[in-house]
């Protein structure tokens, strides 16, 4: 599907989560910026990458984009997401500010 271009910090996120590449997204988002997971929060590297070991990459996470759109600083990618966890739509809020992700909410 085609879609409008992603903010870097978001293509990078999504583009690591994809290859496994646990450094590079944790740098795609700010030192102190925050994964919500359904209302559980994990900020900083070290939660994030503690959340993502145990229940997104360490799970062979695969988000094919299904559609996006941007309001303000924050972009809602729909994806259908596959791997060795959940599988099935849902939603991602990105919310970037400067060069880094603030915040990765899964919202649906």
């Amino acid at each position: 599907m085609t879609h409008a271009p992603l903010p870097v910090p978001v293509a990078a996120a999504l583009e690591a989560a994809n290859a496994g590449a646990v450094e590079d997204f944790l740098a795609a988002f700010a030192e102190d910026g925050a994964v919500d997971d359904w209302g559980r929060e994990f900020r900083g590297h070290d939660a994030i990458r503690a959340w993502s070991d145990a229940e997104f990459i360490g799970k062979q996470v695969r988000l094919d984009v299904t559609a996006c759109r941007t309001d303000g600083a924050t972009t809602t990618v729909s994806a259908q997401v596959g791997g060795n966890g959940y599988n099935g739509p849902s939603d991602f809020a990105f919310t970037v500010d400067g060069d880094h992700v603030s915040l990765m909410k899964i919202t649906g």
